[in-house]
């Protein structure tokens, strides 16, 4: 037994921030932003838009497309790091907003690779027969935990979720290989520091604003070359699938600068990769299934196609996938 992406789904909120507006926040251009980033854009929920909200639409959208029932749906995984409490989980949130209590529902917390990771889970809980249809769902409001005074932080992130149902597969589609890693000595390269039970919120953490996104740009981008890098390749071999076998390619949307160089490295043509960064910027784990989702909906991926998702995030985490439509 095989488990597949059944439908997807997203939503990215109405209101749009573009770079000309970050030009009036901090001391940047539009120029500068786009060359190092490939960023113009990127979504801002609105002030009564929670992470479990957006959820919702985009799950609305996955059920919709999977040509499901909610109810059909047995168990649900929402990949965040912006829920909308501490606890209880979004997912438990989200599963009273879509009305199918009384199911399992859990959040995973991978930041950036957070859908990826998902999918193996995902993955495995189908097929060791308990549960037949899952909602995964990547969902982020980091413009909530971004310092809109921090110029090397604020320009990247927006706002965004994506969904897809996961189920049984006799077909020929499926995912065909699934990968993750970590590393925690990198915590501290990407990560919120106030906040939690190592600092709890407090006005010392007010005042010096650590309850805000930390970033060591440099080291983060090095290593998500080299993680994404690895997350294809091993990905790939676990699949047997060739690079040159693989349909399109959809990373992690942080940096067009760092896909270049994972493309180059693989020698990928530009028109099998997928790009929507310069609309959304960096949702963290809703970037994949934003950009899976609305390939879908164009058209510019079909069914049949083999497509490869590599993602590292704050963890470090990392991870990737091999799916065939």
């Amino acid at each position: 037994m095989r488990s597949a992406i059944l439908g997807t789904g997203f939503y990215t909120p109405e209101k749009i921030l573009t770079n000309f507006d970050i030009e009036k926040m901090v001391e940047t251009t539009d120029e500068w932003i786009t060359q190092r980033t490939g960023i113009k854009q990127r979504r801002i929920a609105a002030d009564n838009e929670s992470t479990s909200d957006i959820a919702l639409k985009a799950s609305l959208k996955a059920i919709e497309n999977s040509d499901i029932k909610k109810e059909e749906i047995d168990y649900v995984i929402v990949a965040t790091v912006t829920g909308d409490f501490l606890f209880p989980a979004t997912a438990n949130v989200l599963i009273d907003k879509l009305g199918i209590n009384n199911i399992p529902s859990v959040d995973i917390s991978a930041a950036c690779s957070g859908f990826v990771y998902g999918l193996e889970l995902a993955d495995a809980l189908i097929k060791s027969g308990k549960y037949n249809k899952i909602l995964l769902v990547g969902a982020e409001t980091f413009s909530r935990i971004v310092n809109w005074e921090d110029r090397t932080t604020c320009i990247l992130f927006g706002d965004g979720a994506g969904a897809g149902i996961i189920g049984k597969s006799d077909e020929d589609n499926g995912i065909l290989s699934t990968f993750n890693s970590s590393n925690g000595s990198k915590a501290r390269l990407l990560f919120i520091e106030g906040g939690g039970s190592y600092k709890p919120f407090s006005q010392e953490v007010l005042k010096e604003k650590s309850m805000y996104v930390k970033m060591n740009g440099r080291e983060v981008y090095k290593a998500a070359i080299e993680t994404m890098y690895e997350a294809v390749k091993v990905s790939a071999e676990r699949a047997q699938v060739g690079i040159e076998r693989i349909d399109y390619f959809i990373f992690h949307q942080a940096n067009k600068r760092i896909i270049d160089s994972i493309a180059e490295r693989f020698n990928i043509p530009q028109e099998k990769i997928i790009i929507n960064l310069d609309k959304y910027g960096n949702t963290s784990a809703a970037t994949i299934p934003i950009a899976l989702a609305e390939a879908v909906e164009s058209g510019k991926i079909k069914k049949g196609d083999i497509i490869a998702l590599s993602a590292m995030g704050a963890g470090f985490t990392w991870g990737g996938a091999i799916v065939k439509l």
